[in-house]
């Protein structure tokens, strides 16, 4: 129980720093959104590389490289992850930075349902009928507020299409987290580099040009994004899926608290309503799924006794 009780905390602790992550990225919201993806896969890189070292993981990693690199399949599939979760960072940077923090909410709401779908289509997983009225309420949800926007939340589904394929890929691949992130890194570090070099090339680069508080957090936010991801993977280990389930709520949560009540982003009844369809998919879906892994252990008592 004290496992369990000290991995609810981390896990907790991973997506309150999660929700609370557009105040970061709002902070540095005068550099531009190509720049700050850059500097975030840059120095999360050498940050969680320095880490590594430092702990003394270096074997490990190197094992983890020529593992990979003796299964080209398992290799190509990483890189592919790799440039998934860098599509993902810059949606929700680009959205954060230009005011759509509401619409991350969105995204990371609708993420788990979306993450279902693909299932059934690549794993052949089938939906029950809980999950199937959850989906038509999402999806009534998201018609409303594409008919009051006038224009189809692509931010929000870019989002939650490019986390959920990522997970999907990541499922295949067993690999520790805070090594697995410098190994995804890797894969986009020369892209970030050459791109680095470019920007101040042109005179463009923000960074070592504005001012000194400005660099410190682009340089931390390569530490901004591995502190939550070893905190998950030291966390989730130790409780249930469906607690997990349960916890990843909190930071589209916060994020929407976020948006609407620090930056001032529009949320009146049309949200209100839209958001409600799918917070109540949400719950039936998460309780849906409860449901089913308490059948499931039952079922394996029984069949024990």
């Amino acid at each position: 129980m004290a496992e369990e009780k000290k991995g609810m905390l981390y896990t907790i602790l991973t997506y309150t720093i999660w929700g609370f992550l557009p105040i970061y990225w709002k902070q540095v919201g005068d550099v531009a959104s190509d720049e700050i993806l850059t500097a975030r896969i840059f120095w999360a890189f050498w940050l969680t590389l320095a880490f590594i070292f430092l702990i003394r993981g270096g074997k490990f990693l190197f094992a983890d490289l020529k593992a990979l690199w003796k299964s080209k399949k398992t290799f190509f599939t990483l890189m592919a992850a790799s440039y998934l979760i860098t599509a993902n960072w810059f949606l929700y940077i680009f959205a954060v930075t230009n005011d759509r923090i509401v619409e991350t909410s969105l995204g990371y709401y609708v993420n788990p349902l979306v993450s279902v779908l693909l299932g059934v289509f690549f794993l052949k997983e089938k939906l029950t009928p809980a999950i199937k009225v959850a989906f038509g309420l999402a999806a009534a949800g998201v018609i409303i507020l594409t008919v009051s926007y006038g224009t189809f939340p692509w931010l929000a589904f870019g989002m939650a299409f490019t986390f959920a394929f990522y997970g999907l890929i990541k499922k295949t691949i067993k690999l520790n987290a805070l090594r697995g992130l410098a190994l995804e890194t890797l894969f986009v570090l020369p892209v970030a580099t050459l791109y680095y070099i470019y920007l101040f090339y042109t005179g463009e680069a923000a960074f070592l040009h504005g001012s000194g508080s400005t660099d410190i957090l682009l340089i931390l936010s390569g530490a901004a994004t591995a502190l939550p991801l070893v905190l998950f993977a030291t966390g989730a280990p130790l409780i249930p899926m469906y607690m997990i389930g349960f916890l990843q709520y909190i930071a589209p949560t916060f994020m929407l608290i976020i948006g609407v009540l620090m930056y001032g982003e529009s949320f009146g009844l049309i949200e209100l309503v839209s958001f409600s369809l799918i917070w109540l998919a949400l719950i039936l879906f998460t309780v849906s799924k409860v449901m089913e892994v308490r059948s499931t252990r039952k079922e394996k008592m029984n069949a024990v006794v």
